[in-house]
């Protein structure tokens, strides 16, 4: 514990507020008392504690309205809480937890459950702090390694046709020039839906550690989710000439997700399925609700993957050239597998080399 940790007690009964003052000075922290919930407001916008103590029976402002305030604030969102209270009820409790309180202290307490409760959040945070600071700090190594690599490969692509047209114009048929206009355009495409992957990518890694920003996404919903399904695989399919090998069965329903985020992960997945299996094999794309969660299954009769592929999707190497150029284990199932789980589902995959894939999404339904 650093002498520098800072904690805000709020309490309005001046003898619990001085106890609890007291015992943690002794400590060696630094404390900080407000007589009300107001009162702790302000000074929790502006010492930015590193733990919040407060009560839940305060006139005016009690503790849930503290709480609520708090982690409404993104400045004082993350700082953890303690409710203590003589009202440690089962209901009172959960009241308390869905708002976002880390931890309850009851009444009447001993300075050394105070001590305990309080190096335990500390302890805590700190974990959760260094785990998001190494995660980010992986993440921002990898995009500055990987991510000008992989764009190379289209950019290149754009500048060498562009090149010709500008130098070799007056020589080239129209039909030539069709044709590397058609080249440019497709490049442009990859490149543009690269950045994209790579920008979800790295946001949803960031929100991995914002709990209320999480919340706040799995109450988007996206309704009459098989229409979507249908006309996004329809129209892929049309755009690489594979109509014929589209089989639809869609159960209707809305999702816990917002449209954006659904739609990105519709479509990888579907385009890994075009990707990887050739033209004249099926593709099935069906859906049915199980219970309370939305199930998605994409079905391609392509070359499959390896089991050694399979358990790369999800690590940061699959970024990696060798990697990447794989079927079906790029950056898209990453993208759509995070997109998954940061709603609360999950993305299985399932397949057999030489015979093709599976690929199950599970997302809540939103119940009428």
């Amino acid at each position: 514990m650093s002498d520098e940790t800072k904690v805000l007690v709020i309490d309005d009964e001046r003898s619990i507020r001085e106890v609890i003052a007291l015992t943690l000075r002794k400590n060696g922290y630094v404390v900080f008392t407000a007589t009300n919930g107001a009162e702790g407001l302000e000074f929790a916008r502006k010492q930015l504690p590193d733990l919040i103590i407060c009560d839940v029976r305060m006139v005016l402002v009690d503790g849930y309205e503290v709480l609520a305030a708090i982690r409404n604030n993104p400045s004082t969102a993350s700082i953890p809480f303690i409710l203590v209270t003589s009202l440690a009820s089962p209901e009172r409790m959960r009241q308390g937890m869905e708002l976002g309180a880390d931890d309850f202290l009851p009444k009447p307490f001993t300075p050394a459950q105070l001590l305990g409760a309080v190096s335990a959040r500390l302890q805590k945070h700190r974990l959760l702090v260094q785990q998001a600071e190494s995660k980010l700090e992986l993440l921002r190594q990898h995009l500055s390694t990987a991510l000008p690599h992989e764009l190379r490969t289209p950019l290149n692509g754009i500048l060498g046709y562009a090149d010709i047209l500008r130098k070799q114009f007056a020589d080239l048929e129209p039909r030539e020039v069709s044709q590397m206009a058609e080249r440019i355009f497709k490049n442009g495409k990859r490149l543009n839906r690269l950045i994209e992957n790579f920008l979800i990518y790295a946001q949803i890694e960031i929100l991995k550690m914002d709990y209320q920003k999480i919340e706040q996404l799995r109450k988007n919903v996206t309704v009459s989710v098989e229409r979507l399904i249908d006309s996004s695989a329809c129209q892929r399919a049309y755009e690489a000439e594979r109509t014929g090998d589209l089989a639809l069965s869609l159960a209707p329903g809305n999702v816990m997700m917002s449209p954006e985020y659904f739609a990105k992960l519709f479509e990888e997945l579907f385009d890994n399925a075009l990707r990887y299996s050739k033209k004249g094999s099926a593709i099935d794309v069906e859906s049915e609700l199980v219970g309370t969660e939305y199930i998605l299954r994409i079905r391609d009769r392509g070359r499959g993957l390896t089991n050694d592929q399979i358990l790369g999707i999800g690590a940061y190497m699959q970024f990696e050239r060798k990697v990447y150029e794989q079927q079906g284990s790029g950056l898209g199932l990453t993208v759509a597998k995070r997109l998954a789980e940061i709603h609360g589902g999950f993305m299985k995959l399932e397949s057999e080399y030489g015979q093709g894939t599976t690929v199950t999404v599970s997302l809540p339904f939103q119940l009428d």
